[in-house]
């Protein structure tokens, strides 16, 4: 089983690495793809450095500076995992991801919003979630969690 873990570096990002981890503890065999997608050059950012390859360059250490954390996670859970930083359209981009590598599932956190919010703000995780030709599993932040088990008597 291959599982794309979409990151943005944030630490909410890292709840779905953590989420993945238990999966593997408790047997799951899959090799996680780890993915961060940065944004196209603006025509800013070209002006001021006309060499692609310098642009390109600052995005993939800026990508894998985002990856770092989950990639020790994973490590010290011994978990394997490789890594790609691709630039584009975050959704675009992440399903090329899921047809290049073949990926089974996608395991991403979500942030939270309410469906107003989403709605008004769009969420790549949502978009993600309607264009998937797999499934697409959204992990709750923590507080999301403990607000949903106040609810339960």
């Amino acid at each position: 089983m291959h599982i794309l873990l979409p990151l943005d570096g944030s630490e909410l990002s890292l709840e779905a690495v953590h989420f993945a981890i238990r999966l593997a503890h408790e047997g799951l065999q899959a090799h996680l793809l780890l993915a961060n997608v940065q944004s196209p050059a603006s025509l800013y950012e070209l002006v001021q450095a006309p060499d692609p390859q310098v642009i390109d360059e600052i995005a993939r250490a800026a990508g894998q500076h985002a990856l770092e954390k989950a990639q020790a996670l994973l490590h010290a859970a011994g978990v394997p995992h490789h890594c790609e930083v691709v630039s584009g359209e975050p959704v675009v981009a992440l399903l090329d991801l899921i047809e290049l590598k073949r990926c089974t599932l996608v395991i991403m956190a979500g942030h939270g919003k309410s469906l107003l919010r989403t709605v008004l703000e769009g969420s790549v995780s949502h978009e993600l979630l309607q264009a998937s030709p797999v499934p697409v599993l959204i992990v709750k932040p923590p507080e999301a969690e403990a607000e949903v088990a106040d609810l339960i008597p």
